[in-house]
């Protein structure tokens, strides 16, 4: 089947489709890997620290007793207070407060601290580019808008797209190869990368758009844009006490019984406006979570409105479970994995095609290959050296990223430095695993952490397979003469 489209437009779009590409491909793989790596927060978090007590539930009397025990220990707590309550896929509660956060036994009493420096590192490497967060999340946003225009265009450029959706010339040129690779995934995973281009653009693109709103509509007044598209805190003068936490949520199994709570944020701690909210998961709803509000006392104030309220609420609620898989459980954090890994294949095979069509090599070849090859040796690298030692993760992966990019420049040799770097990084990912193994014993073969432990195993053994298939091993340690 062929698209009957305007010679003009198929012109067109292939070159803006090029110039897009080498405009957002390094900064996009770095994204798009990360992203992948990112869906399965929930587990790596639990991978980072395995030794937690794990529970499946948290009763009403604990949460209160938590919130006491707080208090006792800082009456003058300011600020936003959160408790995490465990629930199925986070098995797991925590307490998130100005006096620190540290995770909690299942009687309500205080555990380890929370030391996830390596799965935040992560994170904020895909929203922020490592960038200042309001600067980064723009950045980034707007190179999800440029993905948009990516795939459209990609679309538009090839008239074949559907006839050819299964066509791979696998013993043709390395162009044609990297081409039909790039074309295959581009195709297949067409919707689900449109979905998370648009997401991930939201996320940025919203803070210009509350700003522009502000100065539009609310002479200047950016709260009153959060206000009307997330709800207005309730308007509250009352006395500073302690909160009811265990009477608010026991009143919430009364105003909405098929609520599921998973947090409590008690909302500017030990001031006359202080109030409680309880975030809720609704089975069947895509939205992150309604929220409910409470006073002091406990008593119900009312809720946001994102189960029931506009369909823009709605909307806006359930971007963040849409672009990062919150919703389905593991089968559907495995398909962002399968698709996320994808992209991020097609982001490196668009530079490639280009680099291919050059009829000269120079050092933008080492750059490229030391960044797509470096980044999982860095990834791994940085990881090794929290487990081993605690240490920040963010300057270890950007300088184990430049060490790589060196050494594929001193190679200078494209099937060579290829070869070598992935061999670094399955050793790096069998080691992590083997450390981790050795550090947390029994608590590494269990639950979240052995599955993590298998994929970084599997990833290891699948970099030293690519490093050492047909004889290339050979050819890096004995260089032609």
């Amino acid at each position: 089947m062929k698209l009957s489209l305007p010679s003009s437009l198929v012109k067109n779009s292939i070159s803006s489709h090029s110039w897009l590409g080498l405009l957002t491909g390094a900064l996009m793989y770095l994204i798009c890997v990360s992203g992948t790596i990112v869906v399965f927060t929930k587990y790596l978090e639990r991978w980072e620290q395995p030794d937690v007590a794990e529970f499946q539930s948290m009763s009403a009397e604990t949460a209160g007793l938590v919130y006491n025990q707080l208090h006792e220990i800082a009456p003058d707590v300011g600020g936003d207070i959160l408790l995490m309550l465990p629930r199925p896929d986070e098995p797991r509660a925590s307490l998130f407060s100005s006096e620190g956060a540290w995770y909690l036994n299942e009687d309500g009493s205080r555990g380890d601290d929370l030391s996830h420096q390596w799965t935040t590192m992560l994170a904020d490497l895909h929203v922020y580019l490592h960038l200042p967060s309001s600067f980064g999340m723009v950045v980034v946003s707007i190179l999800g808008a440029m993905l948009c225009g990516l795939i459209i265009s990609g679309l538009f450029s090839h008239p074949n797209i559907i006839r050819d959706a299964f066509s791979l010339r696998w013993g043709s040129s390395r162009r044609l190869q990297q081409t039909d690779l790039h074309n295959r995934l581009s195709v297949w995973g067409a919707p689900f990368h449109l979905v998370i281009a648009v997401t991930g653009a939201y996320f940025g693109i919203a803070v210009l758009m509350n700003m522009l709103f502000a100065s539009a509509l609310f002479e200047g007044n950016a709260g009153r844009v959060v206000d009307e598209v997330y709800g207005a805190a309730p308007a509250l003068q009352q006395e500073v006490a302690v909160m009811d936490l265990e009477a608010a949520l026991n009143e919430l199994a009364i105003v909405a019984p098929d609520a599921k709570p998973f947090y409590v944020t008690i909302e500017e701690a030990n001031t006359p406006q202080q109030y409680i909210i309880i975030g809720a998961e609704h089975e069947g709803r895509l939205i992150y979570a309604e929220q409910y509000r409470f006073d002091h006392a406990g008593q119900y104030l009312g809720k946001a409105g994102y189960t029931d309220g506009s369909v823009g609420r709605q909307a806006i609620f359930s971007v963040f479970r849409l672009h990062f898989g919150e919703f389905g459980g593991l089968p559907i954090l495995f398909l962002y994995g399968v698709f996320g890994l994808a992209l991020s294949v097609v982001c490196v095979s668009g530079i490639n095609i280009w680099l291919a069509r050059r009829k000269t090599r120079d050092a933008l070849n080492n750059l490229w290959i030391g960044l797509v090859w470096g980044t999982p040796i860095a990834i791994a690298g940085s990881a090794l050296l929290v487990v081993l030692t605690g240490l920040a993760a963010t300057t270890t992966l950007w300088l184990v990223l430049v060490a790589c990019i060196a050494l594929s420049q001193a190679v200078n040799n494209d099937l060579r430095s290829t070869s070598l770097l992935q061999l670094l990084a399955g050793i790096l990912l069998l080691m992590l695993v083997l450390v981790h193994t050795l550090i947390y014993q029994h608590m590494a073969l269990r639950g979240a952490a052995l599955i993590v432990n298998l994929f970084l195993a599997s990833g290891g053994a699948i970099m030293l397979w690519l490093g050492l298939h047909s004889g290339i091993f050979s050819r890096v340690i004995t260089p032609p003469a």
